[in-house]
């Protein structure tokens, strides 16, 4: 088995070594975001848009495709996990995490040596103070690191109507209740790879 020196981490495996498969399955439907391929339904839910042409440009991380073609219909966040083909997925992604030594048998979960990277690389990778001037690579990196909190910076409006994030309660009401409704866009030897499936770009909100 492998120590995993030569392993390129993408956001996804980042976030699946980090908090599970429900923080891959979140990093996969940004970067469908950033990507103009999904958009906020209803509140609560998310569902592919037509965008022809950007596959062929750079196509989606298996996980984020198998995401897409489950919101063919509308779906909440927490329904995408439970989605047989995108735990599928999810199980094929753990395939090489494990044979570099990532995941340890038999249960899968992250070994000292991935939980200690994922730490490292939050104290390399901070919050940053403004949005503006990152790349989509650099997003769907601090969205895999920071969870909630970089949803909430990176793309709030986004996050807050797809469900992604707690609404937050101001004096007993939802901010939500005040939100536009509608549909709408809204160490180690380990290295992080911004591009590959997650992509290099412009941003989202």
């Amino acid at each position: 088995m492998s120590d995993g020196t030569a392993v390129r981490l993408e956001p996804h495996e980042i976030a699946l070594l980090g908090e599970g498969p429900r923080a891959a399955v979140t990093v996969a439907v940004v970067e469908l975001r950033l990507r103009g391929l999904v958009e906020a339904d209803l509140p609560g839910t998310i569902r592919a848009r037509a965008a022809d042409g950007l596959e062929a440009v750079r196509p989606p991380s298996p996980l984020a495709a198998a995401v897409r073609a489950r919101l063919r219909e509308p779906a909440a966040q927490k329904s995408l996990v439970k989605d047989s083909d995108i735990r599928l997925a999810v199980a094929l992604m753990r395939i090489p995490l494990a044979e570099a030594g990532l995941l340890r048998y038999p249960l899968l979960g992250p070994t000292r040596a991935a939980r200690r990277h994922v730490r490292g690389l939050r104290q390399d990778h901070p919050l940053p103070a403004s949005r503006h001037g990152l790349s989509d690579g650099e997003r769907l990196l601090l969205v895999a690191l920071h969870g909630e909190a970089a949803l909430r910076l990176l793309v709030p409006r986004f996050a807050l109507r797809a469900g992604l994030v707690r609404r937050a309660e101001v004096g007993g009401k939802s901010l939500l209740k005040n939100s536009p409704r509608g549909r709408g866009g809204g160490g180690g030897g380990y290295h992080y790879c911004g591009g590959g499936g997650g992509g290099c770009g412009g941003g989202g909100s």
